[in-house]
């Protein structure tokens, strides 16, 4: 069955309008909120997402894709080194939605709904990418894996107390995985 187009449109203004909403991370987010953010009502939200677990699902799958994603694109307009520090950043955006979910998404974990393993493999693989053309290229160290740069933002995406902090520490980051010439 295809999907009509103002269908579509009401399920992407929803998935922005969580996604925006969970990012906040003000504490538990209202769907009645989600939808009216959305512009849609709350009988158009259950249409598409009929549980919070499932709008939650469809917020993370549809970020982890399209972050997931970048990393070839960025490749195709910066230099390796500049690409992985703006996917750093998004990645960041990443995370910090994620706090305002964290309650469903352990449920959807737990459910098996969203496999972890997944999630890693698809973010240690667009670091990947990004950490295999500075190799090439010279920019960025060849004696590092994908999987401690993932640990590292990690670390400092859950421990630092601000963008601004987070911003500062993936620089730093970044200076230690830059080849000195």
């Amino acid at each position: 069955m295809v999907e009509r187009a103002d269908a579509r449109r009401n399920r992407e203004r929803l998935l922005a309008a969580a996604t925006a909403a969970f990012a906040a991370g003000n504490g538990a987010v209202a769907l009645e909120a989600i939808a009216r953010d959305a512009g849609v009502g709350i009988g158009t939200l259950y249409r598409h997402f009929p549980t919070r677990e499932a709008l939650v699902e469809a917020v993370y799958r549809t970020e982890l894709a399209e972050v997931s994603a970048l990393a070839p694109a960025l490749l195709e307009r910066h230099p390796p080194a500049v690409a992985l520090r703006r996917w750093m950043d998004r990645y960041a955006e990443f995370v910090a939605a994620k706090k305002g979910m964290e309650d469903s998404l352990r449920a959807i974990v737990t459910a098996g709904a969203v496999e972890p393993n997944e999630t890693r493999e698809s973010i240690v693989g667009a670091v990947g990418t990004l950490l295999e053309a500075g190799i090439a290229d010279g920019t960025l160290r060849d004696d590092v894996l994908a999987d401690d740069i993932v640990m590292s933002m990690l670390g400092v995406l859950l421990t630092s107390g601000s963008r601004e902090q987070s911003g500062r520490m993936l620089d730093l980051l970044m200076d230690g995985l830059t080849v000195r010439g």
